[in-house]
């Protein structure tokens, strides 16, 4: 299909497209827990009335699916390459989210071509017509194709350890973001933490040097505390915001949730998700 009638189809799906709140969830590196995330926040948006998917945008190391122990026969590799729609690869969970798996493991996802995500884009605008939420999770790092997702979405959700690594990487995400004048709401999530003191230390140290150097408001999206319960459940492949509800850890992410929700202090809702991501074909 020519570059113009692609582009043609894509707009023209988009007007068709309800509005719908759009969440993505980063890293500067891996290893923080920023799918993990993800799916359990997901679950939890669901439960709190919300229609949510989840979009795999790790298009090079996905691994949903094999946090919640479901069988995919087909991902977005096989929507890009024309072989499958997107009704085909999406997996209904039973806890009422919707799960785009991503592609693991090929290289080649990660660095599409211009036609290529258009083609992936006219197909993931359908999701917009059926969720209330549509909550991403990015490929760790300043990646392309990240940071395009990330850049289109009303949120960004920050992930981040008290490692010293974590904190600069994610503050390379938030320092990219701000250059490429994104206009939504960054805020930072810090897991893995001993106490909330820590927590408070990190998300301040980051907030502060965000604002001096960059201009760049960075919102207190909470803390996880290490929790072994977590680490079990990613071991049994289960969400643990359904195994153990009342953990540490379940508690503060609900409670993050709750800031998504409506009347919430990180609700924020612009245009189109993909009418944002639909400058690609600019």
């Amino acid at each position: 299909m020519p570059r113009d009638d692609q582009a043609s189809r894509l707009r023209r799906l988009i007007q068709e497209a309800r509005d719908t709140r759009t969440i993505a969830i980063c890293s500067g590196k891996g290893g923080v827990g920023k799918s993990n995330v993800c799916l359990n926040l997901s679950i939890l948006l669901s439960a709190a009335g919300n229609r949510v998917a989840v979009v795999d945008a790790d298009l090079g190391l996905a691994n949903l699916d094999v946090l919640v122990d479901v069988g995919v026969v087909a991902n977005l590799s096989h929507v890009v390459a024309g072989t499958h729609k997107l009704i085909d690869v999406v997996v209904d969970l039973p806890w009422g989210v919707q799960l785009v798996p991503g592609a693991s493991g090929l290289a080649k996802m990660a660095q599409l071509s211009e036609f290529q995500r258009a083609q992936l884009l006219a197909e993931l605008v359908t999701l917009e017509a059926d969720n209330d939420i549509i909550v991403i999770d990015c490929g760790a790092g300043i990646g392309a194709d990240t940071l395009q997702f990330a850049a289109a979405a009303d949120n960004v959700v920050v992930v981040t350890t008290p490692e010293p690594t974590a904190i600069t990487d994610a503050y390379a995400v938030i320092k990219v973001l701000t250059q490429r004048d994104f206009k939504g709401q960054i805020s930072l999530l810090v897991n893995m933490v001993t106490d909330r003191h820590e927590a408070r230390r990190t998300y301040e140290r980051l907030a502060d040097v965000a604002r001096r150097f960059l201009g760049t408001t960075v919102l207190n999206g909470g803390y996880m505390p290490e929790d072994p319960k977590v680490k079990i459940a990613v071991r049994e492949r289960k969400p643990f915001v359904l195994t153990n509800p009342q953990c540490a850890a379940s508690r503060c992410l609900a409670s993050m949730a709750s800031k998504f929700c409506s009347g919430g202090s990180l609700v924020d809702k612009r245009e189109g998700f993909f009418r944002r991501v639909a400058n690609w074909l600019s």
